[in-house]
């Protein structure tokens, strides 16, 4: 065994085997694989091996369409053949409207991929999968391409290429100690010898809190244990001719294939178990939990209603393995948080199907920095501290309980909540809010208007749609109050801050004492990274504010390319303070009446900072707007938040203030043509592609700026665009097809009803040629081909009068 290597990447199943053998193929053979025992000893060698096209997103999509790409390489292979039944196809059920909507969006949403679904009613169901029974039965999701693999011949295949390219694989070779040196290089220590490593990669399954903790982190994947049988023989699939679709059914939680002429089925029960909790173990290796059939009995019974020859044939074997599950289902695959040259790939419940495309984007991040796909879906760091062990299984028993129940839109499932809170947030519930969550913290999505009020989720528009016109008439014609709770905040400080901004930033950043500045920083591809706002005290402390969700993300790439000679020091208080925001024509009287000062418009006019008290209650007040209203961000400790709350509704009775919530803001910030992080502002996409030339400063030095010139020579390849869609009937959603002559030509990235315009918009990233303003397109909406004209960006008040009266 060598004593050195580029990288080191420690578990030997489908994840660690995906991501070595990707390494070479981005050029990196100074690589090495430690597996404690035999490859694919842990989870991967029980897998049931499903191989889907299916995925909640389009990197999801992306990845999976990969690595469907990479096993059929593989099995074709004559030197090392492996078993892969591809294209046998798939069915996802569905047994009410609003989970066929979802496939007709999610069908939109592949077809940007150039992965062809087909949304299909009971009786063709039936059709193409004989042993089905139609009772409840409204349709499904057809994948064409869905399929198995042998597990352990994939990861042996893999291990074998990546052998061929120059990579070493060690197995019985546990892993005991990791230690991180000055340079930030790693000593990787095993019974035979150290290795001194530039970068390390966990990708050990279930153990992956064993290898965290040797690293001093703690990763959010529990594990749970998961059952599921191989029948005996079923004459019908011996006598059908071909080989029977595979299905997942959300109605009775189960899945099932074709495992010779029996059926594999598998089980995601009600009453479930999370395993490992304690501790795993070291002699648990190729072993499996003991049989519990019984506990699986009532997802048995559906199942046999749903394919009556269930209970007509013996059961020949049971499994039940340890699978693993993070706080929302998806992997944890990129940069460990707060470590350098630290990678993960974890939490792969679904590892055999998608873990080729894991492994290719993992590889691509760890050589090139980025990937080909913006991967913010599976990036450790979309979860922050909060995510204690007992979070996490709380988490993953839900995820469990509803494997095949994807999320709708505004949908907030239950378990683990809250976890994040502010003063306010009891004070809010009892105001009738209800609250959605962003990285663990309650946040008010909009006022119930009454105790016997619901809604139903789904991908239309719904009850709530004239619960968020009222708020929005409030903000337009008088005033409104919302707390915006986890707002990312740092407090920069030192000599060399703005030295150090203006070299992160592609644009001018604002040095000037009580003022705010809105600035992009782009990665080293010249690709959009993060949107921040600097504001600048008077005592030269300077705050900057991004996203709830990019804390970690943030903090991170500032600390990266912090030189060791600056002085910069950067201090988080997103966990101290909590913004209110005062929005609306009549938020400057609301402001004036509990502040003193003057707070007129040519004392402290649009992108004005100061400090100052909100009644007795101490805070930092910023005049910026996400509405398009005049509006104030008023940043208050969380120890006097409630003082400050008060202080503001009290004196908006003579205002009619009333409280609105991030539904509202999300209808006005789409009316002004405001991005929002991951949903624009993605890493797939340049400044001049997402509308922000004016901010990009060619004549100053900055990060990405070699490639931006780069990029420029080739022209831009995607316009962001607002399109109006001619329809009342449901917005359109993140991941809808744009297309034009029935080609598609863009996605859109989110989309609502403008309350004050009375347009039905979505933004989408479309062809140059389809990007001028009157064109005119069509919007995938649930299946409905909607007409949509291109509008000028920001219909409402578009020479901003109003947030600067």
């Amino acid at each position: 065994m060598r004593s050195t290597a580029r990288v080191v990447v420690i578990g030997g199943g489908i994840a660690g085997c995906s991501a070595l053998y990707h390494l070479t193929q981005e050029g990196w053979t100074d690589v090495m694989l430690l597996e404690r025992n035999e490859l694919t000893s842990g989870t991967t060698w029980h897998s049931a091996a499903q191989v889907t096209n299916f995925g909640m997103n389009q990197t999801m999509v992306g990845l999976k369409s990969h690595s469907i790409k990479l096993y059929k390489e593989l099995s074709e292979d004559p030197e090392y053949p492996i078993n892969y039944h591809h294209a046998d196809g798939g069915i996802r059920l569905a047994n009410t409207q609003a989970q066929m909507d979802g496939y007709r969006h999610f069908a939109s949403m592949a077809r940007g991929m150039d992965v062809e679904f087909e949304v299909i009613d009971a009786k063709e169901c039936a059709r193409r999968h004989p042993l089905l029974a139609t009772d409840n039965l409204v349709g499904g999701l057809w994948d064409p391409m869905d399929g198995d693999i042998d597990p352990a011949q994939l990861c042996q295949a893999l291990a074998r290429r990546a052998r061929k390219a120059g990579a070493e694989v060690h197995r019985n070779t546990p892993v005991t100690a990791l230690k991180q040196q000055a340079d930030d290089s790693w000593i990787v220590s095993t019974p035979k010898g150290d290795v001194h490593a530039e970068i390390i990669v966990n990708a050990c399954g279930y153990r992956v809190n064993e290898v965290g903790a040797m690293m001093g982190v703690h990763h959010p994947v529990a594990s749970m244990e998961h059952q599921y049988f191989l029948t005996e023989e079923i004459p019908a699939i011996k006598e059908a001719g071909h080989r029977m679709p595979l299905i997942r059914c959300p109605i009775s939680d189960y899945y099932s294939r074709q495992e010779k002429n029996g059926l594999l089925v598998g089980f995601y029960e009600q009453d479930c178990k999370t395993w490992g909790m304690d501790g795993i173990d070291p002699n648990f290796v190729n072993a499996l939990c003991p049989d519990d059939l019984e506990r699986v009995t009532d997802v048995l019974e559906g199942a046999m209603e749903r394919m009556p020859a269930l209970a007509e044939v013996g059961i020949h074997t049971v499994v039940n393995g340890p699978i693993t599950y993070t706080i929302d289902g998806a992997p944890l695959v990129g940069s460990i948080p707060g470590k350098r040259n630290a990678f993960c790939i974890i939490g792969l419940r679904a590892g055999l199907g998608e873990g080729g495309g894991h492994g290719w984007l993992l590889a691509q991040q760890i050589v090139h920095g980025e990937s080909c796909y913006d991967t913010w879906c599976i990036d450790p760091r979309r979860f922050t501290g909060h995510c204690n062990v007992e979070l996490t299984a709380l988490k993953a028993i839900e995820d469990y309980q509803n494997e095949f129940r994807f999320h709708f839109p505004h949908e907030h499932r239950p378990a683990g909540r809250p976890m994040k809170t502010t003063p306010l947030t009891p004070i809010l519930a009892a105001e009738g809010a209800e609250f959605g969550v962003v990285n663990g913290w309650e946040r008010m999505d909009y006022i119930n208007p009454s105790r016997d009020f619901t809604e139903t989720h789904g991908f239309r528009f719904n009850e709530t749609f004239d619960v968020i016109a009222e708020e929005v008439r409030a903000v337009q014609n008088s005033v409104g109050l919302t707390e915006v709770s986890g707002f990312n905040r740092f407090e920069m400080t030192g000599t060399d801050v703005h030295s150090f901004l203006d070299r992160m930033f592609c644009g001018r950043v604002t040095k000037k004492a009580g003022r705010v500045g809105l600035g992009y920083m782009l990665n080293h591809h010249g690709m959009v990274k993060s949107e921040a706002t600097i504001a600048n005290l008077p005592d030269g402390r300077v705050w900057y504010g991004s996203a709830a969700a990019s804390e970690w993300h943030d903090m991170d790439w500032l600390e990266a390319h912090l030189e060791d000679d600056e002085n910069v020091q950067i201090r988080s208080l997103t966990n101290e303070h909590t913004i209110l925001v005062l929005a609306g024509p009549k938020a400057r009287d609301v402001l004036s009446t509990v502040s003193r000062g003057d707070w007129s418009a040519q004392a402290f006019p649009w992108l004005s900072v100061r400090e100052a008290f909100i009644g007795i209650a101490p805070a930092v007040v910023m005049a910026v707007s996400f509405s398009g209203e005049l509006a104030y961000e008023i940043h208050v400790p969380n120890n006097q938040l409630y003082g400050a709350y008060l202080a503001l509704r009290s004196a908006g009775e003579d205002y009619d203030l009333r409280l609105f919530g991030s539904r509202a803001v999300e209808s006005m910030r789409l009316e002004k043509g405001y991005l929002h992080w991951k949903a624009e502002i993605q890493t797939e996409f340049d400044p001049f592609e997402t509308g922000l030339r004016r901010f990009v400063k060619m004549d100053k030095d900055f990060v990405g700026k070699a490639a931006l010139i780069e990029r420029q020579a080739s022209g831009v390849q995607k316009h962001l665009v607002t399109l109006s869609l001619e329809t009342r009937e449901a917005p359109a959603h993140g991941g809808a097809s744009v297309t034009n002559a029935g080609q598609v030509v863009g996605t859109v990235t989110s989309g609502d009803w403008g309350h004050r315009t009375g347009l039905n918009l979505a933004m989408a990233y479309v062809s140059p040629e389809h990007a001028l303003v009157g064109a005119a397109l069509d919007v995938e909406v649930i299946g409905m081909n909607v007409p949509a004209t291109v509008i000028a960006t920001g219909p409402y008040d578009p020479e901003n009068q109003r947030v600067k009266a």
